[in-house]
C-alpha cells in the first residue's frame, strides 16, 4: 500500500470521527437544551425525560439548529412561559459549550 492511500484512508478515519464527535455532541446538547426548557415548564421527571428525548428527535427534521428552536419556543409559549427566541438561542449557545465540555471530560 503506498502512504498515499494510506493517508486517504486516515483522512476517511478522521472524517468519519469528526462527524460522529459532532452528532454526539448536538445530541448531548438538545438533551440539555430540553431538560432546561422542561424545568421551565415546570413538568415532572418522567415528563422531562421524555420531552428531551423530544427535543433531540426534532433535530431530524431538517438541517441546521431552526427545527429545535422553533420546538423549544412553540412549547414554551404553549405552556405558558415568558420566552423569546434569543432567549432560546442563548440557552442552545450555553448548552453548546457544556455539551462539548461533557462529551471532552469523557473521551
Amino acid at each position: 500500500m503506498t502512504s498515499f492511500q494510506d493517508r486517504e484512508r486516515a483522512e476517511e478515519a478522521k472524517f468519519t470521527h469528526d462527524a460522529e464527535t459532532q452528532f454526539r455532541i448536538q445530541a448531548r446538547r438538545n438533551r440539555l437544551l430540553g431538560e432546561w426548557a422542561a424545568e421551565r415548564m415546570k413538568l415532572s421527571h418522567a415528563e422531562t425525560e421524555a420531552y428531551a428525548k423530544g427535543v433531540v428527535q426534532a433535530d431530524f427534521e431538517e438541517a441546521g439548529d431552526e427545527d429545535v428552536i422553533r420546538k423549544i419556543l412553540g412549547d414554551l409559549i404553549g405552556a405558558g412561559v415568558d420566552a423569546s427566541e434569543s432567549e432560546v438561542r442563548t440557552a442552545l449557545e450555553a448548552k453548546q459549550v457544556d455539551a462539548r465540555r461533557a462529551f471532552l471530560g469523557e473521551v
